[in-house]
């Protein structure tokens, strides 16, 4: 089998399983350590895999980010899980930015209680929800409107943010990665976030297990550059242990069966 086939082969293989050991590759293609470590360079060169601790995974390269109703139907347990522990750390008087997203979503349902809390938002629904509440201070950022996540993105929104100042900025994301970091499908939301690290004096990344491992094709920033990452217990031990390896801040919290009994008034958005 010459190098090309075997990689193809490797890739097979891993399409499959997902994740292999270098062991395991060792005896599926019949050749030596070095031969695989050799064949998962050029592979990661490439971009179509990356390495792990003691083996190597499927990279997932993210280009298209799914519709909010998508998205909204997806993973709730995790969802409600990372919202209720990234809402403890919210308190009355404090100002906080929530990024577009269905987290985040999860996290301003939890907050409609708290006294002198000021909210910056660039999302629409999180918008219309804490509206209902006039003893939240809420601020949306204008901008272009990105109908598919009812969000709003581009410059203005970054000509926006330019002018406040936040206690926590909680950032969502679809994918994320240890090596390259929060990333985005979508050029128009790289400045946001990144502007969103200039004006905070914490930032926190919210996001799901599912959505590790993926990348878009730009880059907001590395995961050293958040305070903190909040996600479920879904994540793979040696995915954890990579962050961490890396001093990292992460948390991880048990998923939970989706509950919300308490339901706000209906939010006046599709």
């Amino acid at each position: 089998m010459i190098p090309t086939q075997r990689r193809d082969y490797l890739l097979e293989l891993l399409d499959q399983q997902t994740v292999l050991t270098i062991n395991e590759l060792t005896e599926l293609l019949g050749v030596s350590h070095m031969t695989v470590r050799r064949d998962i360079a050029q592979l990661e060169q490439e971009g179509q895999v990356l390495s792990v601790s003691g083996g190597v995974r499927l990279a997932a390269r993210f280009r298209h980010e799914p519709a909010w109703q998508e998205k909204a139907s997806a993973h709730i347990g995790h969802k409600e899980a990372i919202a209720q522990r990234a809402a403890a750390m919210i308190h009355d008087g404090m100002s906080i930015y929530l990024d577009a997203g269905t987290t985040t979503f999860a996290m301003a349902r939890l907050l409609t209680e708290h006294n002198d809390l000021s909210v910056v938002t660039n999302n629409f629904h999180i918008s219309a929800l804490l509206a209902q509440y006039p003893h939240i201070d809420l601020f949306h950022t204008g901008g272009r409107v990105n109908h598919e996540n009812y969000s709003a993105v581009g410059p203005s929104v970054v000509e926006f943010l330019r002018q406040v100042n936040v206690d926590i900025a909680f950032l969502s994301s679809s994918s994320w990665h240890l090596e390259r970091g929060v990333t985005t499908p979508d050029e128009s939301k790289i400045l946001i976030k990144q502007q969103l690290l200039q004006i905070a004096s914490k930032s926190v990344l919210v996001a799901d297990s599912t959505k590790y491992g993926r990348f878009g094709m730009f880059r907001a920033c590395a995961l050293e550059d958040v305070d903190l990452i909040i996600t479920d217990d879904g994540l793979a031990a040696f995915d954890r242990e990579a962050i961490v390896e890396r001093d990292i801040a992460l948390e991880t919290v048990p998923i939970t069966a989706p509950q919300m009994t308490d339901e706000p008034k209906e939010v006046p958005w599709p």
